[in-house]
């Protein structure tokens, strides 16, 4: 194939086409690749050739050092802004930082925390601070500091030249509030009991519950049967156990006074041994210690539902006049206020396990709620410590409680100033939600 006129006479007008038609042209097929190819050649040269934007310049110093008032898992990084970086700049030539950590000086570097972009303060600081976390308490870490442009080009690290060690403190700053609170608490309760020693009424509100208690024991008493307490499957770990083993002590007092039975099949020998002393000392109490029969308190199984096939069956057979289920309890709830009720007794049940509640509150004439359950120990023994303590407590939920009624206002303001197109309010009020929840509250 053999160039014509014409096309000799185009190829010295456009030199890309000319350095094509120098091309030999024996072949078709072979003279159109080659000249496609010079001419795709010639084209790209410019684009290589054009200058390109040099990386910005590396901060000109970075220190590390230990983080003040901590759990020794943070280190502070300072470190001067680039000297391509500035607000006066348009466009800028860094859009951010990454800090780099490593264990050694010649190791390899990790890139710590999120990306850091400068604001108004650290341009007229000319410095930026931020603090890496989840650091090793006394191992030795280099950091290093990199200005990233905006289309990714890095700088040149700035190294720290001396390793910086976190050091456990004798005192968390970050648990200051949580100090703060436990004080006030803790001194909240020594001022009621104080008050509480020294003859000062302490009101605390009817729990219909107990006060059924001498009821329950005094119907057992007319029909001549007896009362069968479950202080629940837990063990002595269990606080709710030993709650239930406090109400046991005033029902075995009461039961001591009417000359009443009360039946104590546990489910842990533990719970047994416990028990056989909380009745003995309340019998004991009631001036009635001879009435004390320890072969009425005994250990059934640790296994959940023999336990509580043994209890269904005793009462299906014995039928007990009154039936007391204070204590942990879980699947076997219903089982056993469905026995009961069948049964006629009359029933008190308490628990703060929130899943079993509504079991015991649908099929028993009193139910304990939570805070009621543990509250019983000073509500029947009317203690001035334990009425102090309670108060003090009380005092405690009421300053917890506003705190999260006011953190829910401020997240709700919070949205809604960006509805009201407000961002500096917005912004205002998150910092208040982010300090309450993240400083005070954690």
């Amino acid at each position: 194939m053999v160039m014509t006129d014409t096309e000799l006479v185009d190829c010295r007008k456009n030199p890309t086409k000319r350095a094509a038609g120098l091309i030999p042209a024996d072949s078709g097929y072979l003279s159109f690749a080659l000249r496609t190819a010079v001419v795709l050649l010639a084209s790209a040269v410019p684009a290589l050739a054009a200058p390109t934007e040099p990386p910005p310049k590396p901060p000109e110093s970075i220190t590390a050092a230990d983080h003040p008032w901590d759990d020794g898992t943070k280190i502070d990084v300072t470190f001067s802004v680039s000297p391509d970086d500035g607000q006066h700049m348009r466009p800028p030539r860094v859009a951010r930082y990454v800090v780099e950590r490593a264990g050694e000086p010649n190791g390899r570097f990790e890139a710590v925390g999120s990306p850091l972009v400068p604001n108004a303060a650290d341009y007229s600081n000319g410095r930026m601070e931020t603090t890496i976390d989840k650091c090793r308490p006394g191992e030795p870490y280099y950091f290093r500091v990199r200005a990233v442009a905006a289309d990714g080009t890095r700088s040149a690290p700035a190294e720290t030249a001396v390793p910086a060690v976190a050091t456990r403190q004798w005192f968390d700053g970050d648990r200051i509030w949580l100090a703060v609170i436990m004080a006030a608490l803790c001194g909240a309760i020594i001022f009621f009991i104080e008050r509480a020693r020294r003859g000062h009424p302490v009101k605390v509100r009817r729990i219909a519950g107990l006060e059924a208690i001498e009821e329950a024991v005094g119907r057992a008493t007319e029909m001549g049967r007896s009362c069968l307490f479950v202080p629940g499957i837990q063990d002595l770990n269990e606080i709710q156990t030993i709650a239930g083993l406090n109400i046991l002590s005033r029902v075995a007092k009461v039961a001591a006074e009417y000359d009443a039975k009360v039946e104590v099949p546990t489910a842990r020998s533990l719970v047994m041994t416990a028990a056989r002393e909380t009745v003995q000392a309340a019998f004991l109490a009631a001036g009635r210690p001879d009435s004390y029969s320890e072969d009425l308190i005994y250990y059934v199984t640790d296994e959940q539902f023999g336990y509580v096939a043994f209890l269904t069956g005793k009462m299906v057979r014995e039928k007990p006049a009154a039936c007391f289920y204070l204590g942990a309890f879980y699947a076997e709830s219903l089982m056993l206020a469905e026995t009961g009720n069948s049964i006629g007794a009359i029933q008190i049940a308490g628990t703060a396990e929130p899943a079993q509640l509504p079991f015991f509150v649908a099929a028993c004439d009193y139910t304990l709620i939570g805070e009621e359950f543990f509250a019983a120990s000073a509500y029947l023994s009317g203690d001035p410590d334990q009425l102090g303590s309670l108060q003090g407590q009380d005092l405690g939920k009421l300053v917890v409680g506003t705190l999260l009624v006011v953190g829910s206002l401020l997240a709700t303001a919070a949205v809604m100033a960006k509805w009201w197109s407000a961002p500096n309010m917005a912004a205002d009020l998150q910092t208040a939600v982010d300090y309450l929840r993240n400083t005070v509250l954690k």
